[in-house]
């Protein structure tokens, strides 16, 4: 089942996704145009922690020039980070280098500490599609990224749906892409991780709890090129969904 938080007439409402439909916990049918879109975490189930991992993927600590890392690299974001579908994300004046990451999101499903690598897939809520807007202007160093580069409102859109763990048999084997203004400029697949998800659940839970609701954001493919004000950013993947993102630039200080 594919699950979303949508805004209609005013009001914050559960949404389930029916034939090309939203069906609201009030039990209206209305269209996906007719509702702005939350990141589709459940306000009892928030996440408390988001962890982002930083080259997950060989072809893009290739295209960074770097090696492919031996122990997960991580950096924790903030709850504010979060926006929804369909919403604009804030470009700051003046910058050179901002990039969307499409990613695989990890909603985890009940309190996981100690799991087992065997176990880790019981602990998975869900799924959806991240994108993890950096801002490479601001990277003091690739292997220890800054608040401002990751930690910035709006730049990280989440949806469009929570897609139960049940419905996406096979998550390590998941075609990724992203578009922007409809040109094709990243793809890949989750099977090119460099540490799949058992492992990372394994590894945080042997340190730390997590939590209902808590995100793991799991890295990006190569690909990434510069996004401008306007722009339309689809990041895309099998199974869970296609998530629509528009850039804007901010105004510059005064």
């Amino acid at each position: 089942m594919k699950h979303a938080r949508v805004v209609h007439d005013g009001r914050t409402h559960a949404a389930t996704e029916r034939d090309g439909q939203l069906l609201l916990d009030d039990g209206r049918l209305v269209g996906f145009d007719d509702v702005r879109w939350l990141p589709p975490l459940a306000p009892v189930a928030r996440a408390r922690t988001i962890l982002a991992l930083g080259l997950n993927y060989a072809d893009h600590a290739r295209e960074l020039a770097f090696k492919a890392p031996e122990e997960p690299l991580v950096f924790v974001k903030g709850e504010g980070t979060l926006t929804g579908h369909r919403q604009f994300t804030r470009r700051p004046a003046g910058v050179q280098f901002m990039h969307y990451e499409c990613e695989l999101a990890v909603v985890i499903g009940r309190t996981a500490k100690k799991v087992r690598r065997a176990d880790a897939r019981d602990f998975i809520g869900g799924y959806t599609v991240a994108n993890d807007y950096a801002i490479r202007d601001y990277l003091e160093n690739w292997y220890r990224p800054n608040l401002r580069v990751k930690n910035r409102d709006t730049c990280t859109p989440l949806g469009p749906f929570l897609v139960d763990a049940a419905d996406v048999p096979d998550p390590m084997n998941l075609a990724l892409r992203t578009t922007v203004n409809g040109a094709v400029t990243q793809s890949g697949n989750t099977r090119d991780m460099v540490f799949d998800l058992p492992f990372l659940i394994e590894y945080f839970s042997s340190f730390m709890t997590l939590s209902p609701g808590d995100l793991i954001l799991t890295g990006t493919p190569d690909g990434v090129v510069d996004c401008r004000h306007g722009d339309l950013v689809v990041t895309e993947i099998e199974h869970v969904g296609a998530l629509v993102n528009t850039i804007q630039e901010e105004s510059p200080t005064p």
